[in-house]
Parts: structure tokens; C-alpha cells; sequence
């Protein structure tokens, strides 16, 4: 049951991440709030593990992700993601969905191109008449939630 509720709180994060580039506060941080007080209360993340566990995934996640962030391959949104699921998770757990996440990614960029010829249209459109354009960054909380899945997979 717990990670159903996860995945589909990834999955929403995953469309609006494809749709609009970016992910909304409201699911990153809004989520991180709701984990970091159910860790308070309960004394364990949202999968089960220790406080502890959880503060540690907290870290790793911040050390995976904010370099990329300083360097301009991550967003803010993508930062914000994988605290909260830092939060939510253990060690084990996250770092399966990191390392699934880049593999899922590295898949996308070498297959996609042959199977997709037009992969950049539609990648670039005005953002919904705001005059705002997209990013160019490939959106990253889809390849969370396909290394969550793959992790979950294989450890249980």
C-alpha cells in the first residue's frame, strides 16, 4: 500500500515534470513537510525504515543532487524530489532509484533517437501562451519513478 502512494505521487510528479519542465512546490515540498512530520511522529520514514535511515537518505539525496543542481543539469525541482524521497524512504531505496534513474536515462538518450526521429519536436513550444519558454533539460522525475519502480522490483 505504501508504495502505491508513492508511485503514484512520482507519477504526478513525472507528468507534470514531461508537461511543464518544471515540478510544483506544492508536490516537493508539500510532500517533504508531510514526510518530515509523519518521520517526526511515527519516529519512521513513510516505507518503515529508522529515523536515522531516513536522515541519512535526506543527505545522500542532497549530496547526489546538488552538485548537479550548481552545475546547471538539475533543476530545483528535481533537488526538491529526491530530498522528499529521501525523506520518505532509507538508503537502499533511494539510491536504487538514483542509480535506476540514470540507467533509464542513459537508455532514453542512446535508444530514443533511432526509434524516434522527430524526438525534438514538441520539445521546445511557447509554454502555454505565457510567452515563457520550456526548458531544455530532459525532465528527470520520470526516470525516478521508473528507478523506483525497478528498485522495488528488485529488492522486494
Amino acid at each position: 500500500m505504501h508504495f502505491w502512494v508513492l508511485w503514484i505521487w512520482l507519477a504526478i510528479c513525472a507528468l507534470q515534470d514531461l508537461r511543464q519542465r518544471q515540478i510544483a512546490n506544492s508536490l516537493t515540498l508539500g510532500v517533504a513537510l508531510l514526510a518530515g512530520l509523519y518521520l517526526l511522529w511515527t519516529g519512521s520514514t513513510w516505507l518503515g525504515a529508522s529515523a536515522a535511515q531516513g536522515g541519512w537518505a535526506l543527505l545522500l539525496a542532497l549530496l547526489f543532487t546538488l552538485p548537479g543542481y550548481a552545475m546547471g543539469r538539475m533543476g530545483a525541482g528535481d533537488v526538491k524530489l529526491m530530498a522528499a524521497l529521501g525523506l520518505l524512504c532509507d538508503p537502499e531505496h533511494l539510491l536504487g532509484a538514483f542509480i535506476g534513474a540514470g540507467l533509464c536515462s542513459l537508455v532514453w538518450l542512446l535508444i530514443a533517437p533511432r526509434l524516434w526521429f522527430q524526438q525534438k519536436q514538441g520539445l521546445d513550444p511557447q509554454a502555454g501562451g505565457t510567452g515563457r519558454r520550456l526548458s531544455k533539460k530532459y525532465p528527470f522525475a520520470p526516470f525516478v519513478l521508473a528507478g523506483m519502480v525497478l528498485t522495488v522490483s528488485v529488492i522486494h
